[in-house]
């Protein structure tokens, strides 16, 4: 599968207690090319509808992918191609993750990534395949209008952003760590 961004819908058995989940199985995942090995789990609490977290990536030696979920409210979830030589160089791919439709987005090596809440007390987690490090964090302008990201903010809500997201470089400034490995962006959905 290489460097695809993939939308998983993990199975859910239901009976009256409520329903169970296989959330993450290694072999499982490997049939849909996703043969990572996740090394950190992240979690985030965003209190107001309308955070903006991103657009976030690592370089080398400590780059990373993703595997998100949203396990309580919901959230618009965006990967964009930030691979250097991609014919989809800045393009973008997103979908609601919630808590209620249980899915998972997959965002490989070479794709900044973010999210915004649509609602409050939002929580999101992911799991990454590197550790963070400091040095080699890196982003892209949540709103870079080359990108044209429709962020779908609630009507009226201007959205809370952290300072350093607000200083992230337009993607016409930014020297991309990632090389184009013959796969252009495309989201699949298994």
């Amino acid at each position: 599968m290489g460097s695809k961004v993939v939308l998983l819908r993990p199975k859910r058995f239901g009976d009256e207690r409520g329903w169970f989940s296989e959330v993450y199985n290694a072999r499982v995942f490997s049939k849909y090319g996703i043969a990572d090995q996740f090394v950190q789990d992240n979690h985030s609490l965003s209190v107001t509808a309308g955070t903006v977290r991103g657009l976030h990536y690592q370089s080398a030696p400590f780059e990373q992918a993703k595997l998100v979920r949203c396990i309580r409210g919901r959230i618009f979830d965006v990967a964009v191609d930030i691979r250097r030589g991609s014919p989809t160089f800045g393009r973008w791919v997103g979908t609601e993750l919630s808590a209620e439709n249980g899915l998972h987005l997959y965002i490989p090596v070479g794709f900044a990534h973010g999210f915004v809440t649509l609602e409050p007390f939002t929580e999101v987690i992911y799991k990454v395949s590197n550790i963070y490090s400091l040095e080699n964090d890196g982003g892209v302008l949540w709103n870079d209008p080359t990108i044209g990201i429709d962020w779908p903010l609630p009507e009226g809500v201007e959205p809370t952003i952290s300072s350093k997201d607000r200083r992230q470089p337009l993607l016409c400034d930014l020297n991309s760590p990632f090389e184009y490995d013959g796969v252009p962006l495309e989201l699949v959905e298994m």
